[in-house]
């Protein structure tokens, strides 16, 4: 090779080592910045919660026949969501239709139907977060698999690209519990507001 395309060989090099070290960098990062389809959805439960004055909120799933979510509200803290079948759905309507929302959630969370559970832990009620943040590592429990999402996918023994998949899946999911929840803290917060006026 002429000694004058050397160093331009050579930048040349530099050049792509510089592209694959920003590449690699990004793709790095990519568990740290993915987007949360449940962040929006759980603030706005938050404060449709706080101004309701609500400590729990429960739904039937209309989509799944004796099927329910319920959340526990810590306010400005954590959201405790569970969302499975029960055996005897009436009995969980009745607790629906007294508002008894705390009831509804013990009883799903105790005694939902085996292998229909999801449980959900959203610390800073803020949806779920691909890795820990100052108030803790959101987890999502199915059946009996279990994933905190701190983003420490090696110690879960997972590969980057199982664990995001695990966590897009978790947060699609969530995403819509939350928003069956959002649906009914509206409607319970327009009834308070209708009898108010009556």
């Amino acid at each position: 090779m002429p000694s004058a395309l050397r160093p331009v060989y050579g930048r040349s090099r530099v050049n792509v080592l510089i592209a694959l070290i920003c590449v690699a960098t990004f793709t790095a990062g990519t568990a740290a910045s993915q987007e949360s389809k449940s962040g929006a959805i759980a603030k706005e439960l938050a404060q449709a919660l706080d101004a309701a004055k609500l400590e729990g909120i429960a739904a039937a799933d209309p989509a799944t026949p004796g099927s329910f979510v319920a959340a526990l509200y810590i306010p400005g803290s954590q959201l405790l969501v569970v969302s499975a079948k029960y055996s005897v759905p009436p009995l969980l309507i009745d607790k629906l239709n007294q508002k008894d929302y705390r009831g509804l959630y013990m009883d799903l969370h105790s005694a939902g139907v085996p292998g229909s559970k999801i449980f959900v832990m959203d610390f800073g009620a803020d949806g779920l977060m691909s890795h820990a943040d100052g108030q803790g590592a959101d987890s999502f429990d199915e059946g009996n698999k279990s994933i905190s999402f701190d983003g420490e996918w090696k110690k879960a023994k997972m590969s980057e690209a199982d664990y995001m998949k695990a966590y897009t899946d978790a947060d699609d999911r969530y995403a819509k519990m939350l928003a069956m929840l959002l649906a009914k803290t509206k409607e319970a917060k327009g009834k308070a507001g209708s009898d108010l006026l009556n």
